[in-house]
């Protein structure tokens, strides 16, 4: 287990607590003082129907019906600097709409709110005021103003904004500004400003965060779309006490305030990593230290305390360490999170692996519950939890695929699994080199050439692809997805394998090729019409590491490039139109908001721009040998 007072640990995580921050998972709009918990929270009051618009997320469906049109609010998301330098967010909400804007240089916040749609009767504007996470502290009004109080002493708090008619029908809980809304209205601390003031300090800080993504060249869009997902969804646990980005808002929400999720956080650890090193440590440290006692990353662990205890998710952490490695070149984050990464190697390599076929399987162990709801017992040491190990939940891949439920595996020997095992044992080579943990050397190189002798045995001549292998009937599956690609991980893969893999599969538009790729399953697959979930639609997770291993492998430019500019392109349709970054997409229509399933603020749909900016050379180059100091 992770020592979790790790001095390099202890510094990141209070730089990453200090100053005003958007970490209430709650709302947007929502600044937190992180050393006190203070919180000041934009809301609304509107007269046409009398709603209080108190919380605000991205990407909040519609109910299906009992509401008036317009009730769920609608957040564009706009720049989000990770220090808080500045941040701007659009809200429409029954017929109008307002941008909030912020800065903040560590001890003062600025905020101004711009109404650019107003309602016929005037809307009234609220600043609400109070202590999260139970922090110590309280607000007292008087005439000049707000004054909060807590161990940092007092801090005032002023407004531009005039108030409001008498209104005692607002639902705040503390001492709040109620504003007249019709005009832009400033809310600062320890100063006042006017609002023209305030306008020209948030212009001069957005000139300045757009300025600082010239440097990515063409690719900036696509930088400013990855900052904007990954800031947007970094939050605060307050049962842990620790800042990380979990996969959205409303995922967290659904799972009690905060959810981590295994790739997930893996990945964007490398997301972040592009211009925030604390942060990337952060996720890439908090993820690994929900390692269980069994020695897995787990699937998921919600902030009630649960954990996926029977399954885990692709190894992909060791992978992502040697990027942010490459990039910061700190080898103690390396020593530190060496000994768990490769105990969960150790464990895959025990639990996981068909001994006949040499190969890996998705599974599920079998434990005793503690909490009986859907997310612990739905699957476990059956199939379905295989599914979810595999991160691809309902993939056909796995439908009628037998359980051996004493080994707890699926009766299918994965490619995909089988790679990325290929993958983690080159990793954690590469680290034991680095940081001097030679004598372990020897034994993953063991591994990771036995994992290749079982991945050659899954090369099916006839189909020109290397083929999931049923481990029951010894017959290959004619299943196809993304994730058979992943055997080019494997260095040893010809490159003839490789290139039938692209000429017979990749570009075939009965399989996998069209203005909107790579789907989950093979367009000609019977389940691809369902366009639901793993049943057809695009995964960036599954393009960005079907694009790595392609790189990896280095035989294949043309469809490396080809992949780049096909996901770029399925990025950036939803994001111009809405701002959106999808959880998945269409593979018929490109669109991500034609179901329900698809969050809309998902931060590994970014992983779409990260694969266009690594193609273009604009991020050092992923999977490439990483240098030594």
């Amino acid at each position: 287990m992770l020592n979790m007072e790790h001095p390099e640990y202890l510094a990141l995580k209070k730089r990453l607590m200090s100053g005003w921050r958007t970490y209430n998972v709650y709302s947007v709009l929502s600044h937190v003082r992180m050393e006190d918990g203070l919180a000041l929270n934009v809301a609304v009051k509107e007269y046409a129907a009398g709603n209080y618009l108190k919380e605000a997320l991205i990407g909040r469906h519609q109910p299906e019906s009992g509401v008036y049109e317009h009730e769920v609010e609608e957040v564009q998301p706009g720049l989000h600097a990770y220090d808080g330098s500045y941040t701007q967010a659009t809200v429409q909400w029954m017929g109008m709409e307002f941008s909030v804007e912020s800065t903040q240089d560590g001890k003062e916040l600025l905020l101004l709110v711009t109404p650019v749609k107003r309602q016929r009767w005037p809307s009234m504007l609220v600043l609400e005021t109070g202590f999260l996470w139970n922090s110590p502290g309280w607000v007292t009004r008087t005439e000049s103003g707000l004054t909060a109080h807590s161990p940092l002493g007092k801090t005032a708090i002023y407004t531009t904004g005039r108030p409001a008619a008498y209104d005692a029908n607002i639902p705040a809980q503390g001492p709040y500004f109620a504003c007249e809304f019709t005009e832009p209205v400033a809310f600062s601390t320890h100063r006042p400003l006017t609002a023209a003031q305030a306008r020209e300090i948030l212009d001069g800080k957005r000139r300045a965060l757009t300025e600082s993504f010239t440097h990515y060249g063409d690719s900036a869009p696509l930088y400013e779309a990855i900052q904007c997902a990954v800031a947007w969804d970094t939050t605060y646990d307050g049962r842990k006490g620790r800042v990380a980005s979990p996969i959205s808002r409303l995922w967290s929400i659904r799972a009690g305030g905060f959810i981590l999720a295994c790739w997930d956080n893996y990945f964007v650890s490398y997301m972040a990593s592009l211009e925030d090193r604390d942060l990337a440590y952060a996720n890439i440290i908090e993820i690994t230290r929900e390692q269980t006692d069994k020695g897995f990353v787990p699937n998921i662990a919600h902030a009630s305390g649960y954990s996926s205890e029977d399954r885990s998710q692709p190894p992909v952490g060791s992978a992502m360490l040697l990027e942010l490695y490459r990039r910061y070149k700190d080898k103690w984050l390396l020593e530190y999170l060496y000994p768990s990464l490769k105990a969960w190697n150790d464990w895959f390599f025990a639990h996981r692996r068909d001994e006949e076929y040499g190969g890996f399987c998705w599974g599920s162990d079998p434990y005793e519950g503690k909490r009986g709801n859907y997310w612990e017992l739905a699957g476990v040491n059956e199939t379905y939890g295989g599914a979810l190990e595999s991160g691809l939940d309902n993939s056909p891949m796995y439908d009628d695929i037998p359980f051996n439920k004493e080994k707890h595996m699926m009766m299918l020997q994965d490619v995909g699994l089988t790679g990325l095992c290929i993958l983690d044992c080159r990793s954690l080579i590469r680290m034991a080199g680095l940081i001097g943990r030679e004598e372990d050397i020897p034994e993953l190189q063991r591994r990771m050439e036995q994992t290749s002798r079982g991945l050659a045995r899954m090369w099916n001549e006839e189909m020109g692809c290397y083929c999931n292998l049923r481990t029951d009937t010894g017959e290959f599956s004619p299943r196809l997805s993304p994730t058979n690609f992943y055997a080019l991980f494997d260095p040893n893969v010809p490159a003839e394998h490789a290139r039938r893999m692209a000429d017979e599969h990749y570009y075939d538009p009965k399989e996998f090729y069209g203005e909107w790729m790579m789907p989950a399953i093979a367009r000609n697959d019977p389940a691809y019409p369902d366009q639901d979930y793993w049943r057809g639609r695009v995964w960036p997770s599954t393009n960005f590491l079907a694009y790595a291993a392609i790189r990896s492998h280095g035989s294949l430019p043309d469809v490396q490039k080809d992949l780049a500019d096909h996901s770029v392109a399925l990025m950036m349709k939803e994001w111009r139109e809405h701002r959106h970054i999808h959880e998945n997409y269409n593979a018929n229509t490109g669109e991500g908001c034609d179901v329900r399933n698809s969050d809309k603020f998902y931060h590994w749909g970014a992983l779409l721009g990260l694969i266009g900016m690594a193609e273009s050379g604009e991020i050092e180059g992923l999977m490439e040998p990483v240098q030594d100091n």
